[in-house]
This record gives structure tokens, sequence and C-alpha cells, in this order.
């Protein structure tokens, strides 16, 4: 019999399903319908928007030395630019995780194939994914771990990588990742590892950054374990040795480097302190130049501040010497009612250099300094003057107001001309007679600036003050109260006006910001300088005016080696008392406020000192601590004035009314002997003043008793114009501003 014939034998079992026709047939029918759901889920699958934490970033808030102040923000991040970065520094992170970067469609599907078979077989995970799907997963998706998570990343990343240039890509990767030390991206971790920008990294150093981001925590050098830096130095090596293998790095500079060890963790700056007083401040400002307050909280902006570190520091130890070493604030409910608040401004530019807003702005969150709800008093009266210059203002009986204009300091006398009555109380009820302007601004007499008002007139008045930097508002009437700063005010805000004045009339607006920058806009700051609001003459005097207040006026414990102006202000019930004064190159304003725990408003009586806490006491104290630190120990600058031709006249005679000094009044020495002519005397018909004859010694001579009724420690009007506060200091006593 013959062979049976081959093909005709049926096959038996399994192997009649089965060919290498089939199992091919039936492996191309796969593939290409694994292809197909590829193209449908690659169609499918968008590139979705940035997650929230990829373009979150910090923002960098720098003294004026360039020096980090603080960073804000819930993630430390700061987004540069790739042309930021050296170009060995990048080729580092491409020789770290994927040398084909330059030439690859996005995906590597042999290590992505390698790393998820490790991870099935048990063998641990490893990494096999590109650098473009690493900015994927970082920028667009998650961290989760699931295969849904991969092949979305696998087919966006192709999609990426079609759409944006690999500079870009290689950018977002290094500038999205994750490098320990709570630093998102490369600028946040050159900074913490290594103290420097981006654009300062050496090669060996970005190869030990590139190097971190296999196990960032693990490889942190100065935590890490005895085999974890053996591993990141294995790692490093092996991330050179790369770039020499790709003609990214010379094998001679190669073999010269060592191991960057990094430096130690420091804390991020936070906001205690001063620090979130000039922060919220710097924001402030840049919401006034129309960056929004989103913009601020979305991160990405650098800004370079004009506070000068220094200053700070000097101003910051004088509030600490001269006010918070004699506070108990812990044991003594009064010493815990005192604030200060202060700002500090260079008059040719109006740039803030240093400012203090309180005891700590975790602890105490209003800033002080820029709070305007507390009277500035008596430093409003040189604005008084000021304006009587400008406008060439007359007394009732028409003389020219100048520094050696008499008027009658009388306290509790009666204001001439004006429909509003007022009759203000000087300090301690002093009568002193008839004064020059110069000597009424020494001892800042109540009734001399109140009747001064009336003669330059109170919109005028208001006016000046605005044009040279005061702020309006409802509690800025236009009555003869005025002339005793009872509106309210900052220590910005007066800083702001006194530089004015020492700036010659021109105008300067205290700015914070220098420069702003962010990867999408670039801000200009904000304007120190402007134009001239009043004549140099008339700003030339009120300097000049305030020169003898430090010298031998209120303002005396503020002199030190350098020459300066100034003036001191109590308010109502001493609820807030300042000093504002400058010298050539510097101008502050400082002030103590009374504000128990539910921020009201309480008098500062009896806490810094016994009795007031007058202007011319803690303030001053202050003022001379920081400018004397801040000046280097002092200045031999002198101020360059053109004023008017009054100021020559003889000292004026010592008040009457009190016989014992009272602490503000020991502060203002009189230099006048008490038998002398006390000047020129207005003509008989003068309202503004009620001048005595001839033979009468104001020194020794009372004055006529007058009807006025007596008022609180800030005068105002009768109730039916501006009810008075009913406040009275703790010690019962009602006492008249300073």
């Amino acid at each position: 019999m013959g062979r049976p014939d081959k093909s005709k034998v049926k096959k038996r079992g399994l192997r009649r399903f089965f060919s290498w026709k089939k199992l091919l047939g039936t492996f191309f029918v796969a593939c290409l319908l694994a292809m197909g759901a590829l193209y449908v889920v690659y169609l499918l699958v968008p590139v979705p928007t940035a997650n929230a934490e990829a373009t979150m970033q910090s923002n960098i808030y720098k003294y004026a030395n360039g020096k980090v102040l603080a960073r804000t923000g819930e993630i430390n991040r700061e987004i540069v630019g790739l042309d930021k970065i050296p170009l060995k520094v990048q080729k580092a992170f491409v020789a770290a995780e994927n040398k084909t970067f330059y030439k690859d469609n996005g995906v590597d599907i042999k290590g992505t194939t390698r790393a998820a078979w490790s991870t099935i077989t048990g063998k641990g995970k490893q990494g096999g994914s590109t650098i473009t799907q690493q900015y994927v997963k970082n920028f667009y998706l998650s961290q989760d771990q699931t295969a849904t998570r991969k092949l979305k990343e696998m087919v966006i990343a192709i999609k990426v990588d079609q759409q944006s240039s690999k500079s870009d890509i290689l950018a977002g990767y290094m500038n999205t990742s994750y490098y320990g030390r709570s630093a998102y991206g490369i600028q946040a971790a050159a900074r913490s590892y290594y103290g420097v920008d981006a654009t300062q990294l050496t090669t060996a150093q970005g190869a030990y950054l590139a190097s971190l981001l296999q196990a960032p925590n693990q490889y942190d050098w100065t935590s890490a374990s005895t085999t974890g830096r053996k591993l990141v130095e294995e790692r490093w090596n092996y991330v050179l040795d790369n770039m020499v293998g790709e003609g990214w790095l010379p094998e001679a500079e190669r073999a010269a480097m060592k191991f960057p060890v990094p430096q130690k963790p420091k804390p991020l700056p936070g906001m205690e302190g001063q620090t979130g007083y000039i922060v919220e401040a710097a924001n402030q400002e840049l919401m006034r130049q129309g960056v929004s307050e989103e913009d601020i909280k979305a991160g990405g902006w650098t800004i370079t501040l004009s506070i000068d570190e220094k200053r700070q520091k000097d101003l910051v130890k004088a509030v600490d010497r001269q006010l918070e070493a004699k506070l108990d604030r812990k044991g003594d409910k009064k010493d815990a009612t005192v604030q200060a608040g202060a700002t500090s401004v260079d008059p040719k530019t109006g740039e803030v250099v240093a400012l203090y807003g309180g005891v700590g702005a975790t602890e105490h969150w209003t800033s002080n300094a820029t709070r305007r709800d507390y009277q500035p008093a008596s430093t409003f009266k040189p604005i008084v003057l000021a304006s009587a210059l400008e406008n060439r203002s007359v007394t009732q009986d028409g003389r020219e107001i100048g520094l050696g204009t008499i008027y009658d300091g009388t306290s509790k006398r009666k204001v001439v001309g004006s429909d509003i009555p007022f009759s203000p109380e000087n300090e301690d009820d002093d009568d002193y007679g008839p004064v020059t302007v110069q000597k009424a601004t020494n001892s800042s007499i109540n009734s001399v600036y109140a009747q001064m008002i009336v003669d330059v007139g109170t919109t005028r008045t208001k006016q000046t003050a605005l044009a040279l930097g005061m702020k309006d508002g409802p509690d800025f009437g236009e009555t003869p109260a005025m002339s005793l700063g009872t509106m309210g005010a900052s220590t910005m805000d007066m800083a702001g006006v006194y530089a004015t004045l020492d700036n010659h009339g021109k105008k300067v607006t205290p700015t914070l910001v220098k420069a702003a920058v962010h990867k999408d806009r670039t801000l200009s700051p904000a304007k120190g300088i402007g134009g001239q609001v009043i004549s140099r003459e008339a700003a030339d005097t009120v300097t000049k005016a305030m020169t003898g207040v430090v010298r031998n006026g209120s303002g005396t414990r503020a002199a030190g080696n350098y020459e300066a102006a100034g003036k001191t202000g109590t308010s109502e019930n001493n609820r807030s008392a300042w000093f504002v004064g400058y010298t050539p190159e510097l101008v502050t304003a400082v002030g103590l406020f009374g504000e128990d725990t539910k921020g009201n408003q309480v008098t500062l009586t009896d806490t810094i000192n016994k009795g007031r806490a007058n202007g011319g006491r803690t303030p001053a104290q202050i003022w001379g601590d920081y400018t004397t630190g801040a000046l280097d120990g002092g200045s031999d600058a002198s101020f360059d004035l053109e004023t008017d031709s009054s100021g020559g006249f003889d000292p004026d005679p010592t008040p009457t009314g009190s016989t014992e000094p009272t602490q503000e009044s020991t502060e203002e020495p009189t230099e006048a002997p008490t038998t002398r002519s006390p000047g020129p005397t207005p003509p008989p018909t003068s309202t503004a003043t009620t001048p005595p004859e001839p033979t009468r010694d104001p020194a020794t001579t009372p004055p006529e008793p007058t009807t006025a009724p007596p008022v609180t420690e800030e005068p105002s009007p009768p109730p039916s114009i501006e009810p008075p506060n009913p406040d009275t200091s703790q010690d019962g006593s009602q006492r008249p501003p300073r």
C-alpha cells in the first residue's frame, strides 16, 4: 500500500485549530486592532490644560541689595527661561534622564516596556520615561502610578513633542520637577542647595541637581545615609560620564571636577517680624500700579524692594532699645497696649529704606506704619505754616505771616475771624503772651496755630496738605481744630509730607517697589519724585522753623551728630505720640499708638513712662537712635535753604500759668530772660494778636483772663459743630495735644 496523501489527512485535536499561518494572521490582526485602538486613543485624548500645582509659583521679595527677604506661596517655585540656565547644566539633565531626548519623538517604547516588565515581574519600579513624558506627568497629569495615567502620558507626550520645541519641553521639565527641600524647579533648587541663582550654577552643581531627581530625599547629601551618599555620588559620576560620551563635556574638564557638596538646608523666609508688614505694603503698592490681587497670589513675581537691609535692622534695633526693652508686654496690660510704627524715606528718590509695622506681623497683623486711624496731632502744624507762607497769608490786621510774626500765645484764647468758635488750651494751660511764629513752632503753642489756620483759611490749608501728600477722608474737616491734626494719617503719609519739605517743595511719594518682574510682564515702578507743589522758599522756611524744634524746642531728644528738622505731636487723650523729622539725607516718621486687644484706641498715659508718652520723649528717642545708626554715626551734611527774611528776631518770653515744669515743658528749653522786650509790637488795630502795652513784661505779668470755655485734650468746636471726645486719660486728666 502506498502512503496516504498528507494533504488529505485530517488534523486531530487542537492542532486542527492552529497553524503558523493562522497564528501569524491573528497576530497581525491584533496589531492592527491595537494600532487602531491607539489611534482612537490618540484622537480622543487631548493635551489638557496645566494642573494648578504646575503653574503655581512663589513670589520672591528682595532687599535693595538683591538678598532675598521673603518667599511667599504654597509652592517654592520660580520659573526661569532656558536662556537663564547654563548650557552644560541643561546637558547634564539630558545626560541624566534621556540621552536620546533631542532625537526621540517624546516616547521611549523600549524603556517604557522594560520598566513595565520590571514592575510586573516584581523586580521593582524602573524609570523608562523620556524627559517629555516626565514633563507631561509633572505639568499636565498627576503622580499616580496607574496604567491609565501611563497611557495618557505616552499619548500626550507624542502630541506635545509635535507641538512644542525641545527647548520649551526641557525648560518645562527643569522648572516643574521636584528636587527635595520643598524646592520645585531649577531656580528654587539652585538657591536651596547652593545659595545661587540658576544662572550661576556650575556644571558639577548642575549634575548633582540632575542626579537628585531620581530620589530627591534619599540623595540630599546633608541628610543622606552612607549608602545614599554613595549612590548619589555614583549617579553624579554617571551623569558626567554620559556628558563626555555625548561630546557635551571635555574629558579634561570632567577629570578635574570634584563632587560639589551642597549647603545645609535653610528655612524659607517667613512672614514673622517685620517681613509680613513689608511684603503686604509692597503688595498694596503693586495693586495700586494695576496688578490684581489674583495675579499676585498666582505667583511668579520677583520683586526688588527699596528696603535697605542695614537701615531696616537699625530701625528695629532702635525700637527695641528705646521702647520694647522698657515694656513688660506679658506682665502689664497697659504696656501691652503700646504699638509702634515708623517709615523712613530717602527724600531724593522717594524710596522707603526702612519700615516698622509693629511687634511682628504674625502677632499683630495691622501695620502701624501704614494705618491711618490715628491723629497726627501737632505734626500737622508745619503744614499750616507752609500754607501760610505759600499763600503769602496775612494776620487779621494785615501783617504777612513769617517766622518773626508776633502772635498771642495766651492759652484758651478765642480765635478771631472764624464762624466756628474755637479756643484751644495750650499744653498744661501755659500762657505765653506775645510770641513769634518760630517760638510757637518750637513750643507747639496751640493758640497760635489755631489763629494762624483761620488767617490762612482752612480750605487753603487743606489744599496744601493734600498737595504735600496727606490723604483726604471723612475726618478731614475744614475747621480751626484741623490745625491740631485731628484727621487720620499714617507714618508713611507723614514721611512723604516731610520728605517733600526736605526736597525743597518737590513732591515726594514714598515708594517701596524698585522693580517687579514676571515671566509674562514687567511692571514699571511708581515714580517717587514729582513736580513742585509749594515754592522752595515756603518749604525751606518751614525747614528752618523745625530746626529750632530739634535745637531748642520740644524735639531736643532727637538731636544728634547731624543737622535735623522735625516736629513733635501728641493727640487727644494721649492716644498717639509722634516725632517726624529729617536730615538732608533721610526722613523718618515715628508714631506710638494706644490700642487694646479689641482694636480700640486707648491712652498711652502711664505706659512707657509715668504720665504722658508725648512725642518729645520716646518717639524722638527712637528717631534719634535710628537716625544715628542709619547715618553711620552722624553726618556733616547741612540744609541748603532759601528762606524768607523774617528769621531775625529776639528770643520769646517764658510762659506763665504753670509753676512747675511738666514732662514736655522740660524738653523745651526757653532761652528767654524774663526782662526783655517781647519783640515788635503789632498795630493796635490787630485782631490776630492781643499785644500787650510796651511796658508790660510778659514773662512776669499774667495775661488778660479769657472767657473761652475749657477744652479736652483734642480741642474742638462746640458740640453743635464737632462734639468733643468724652474720653479722658487713665489718670482722669484732660490734656491738650502737642
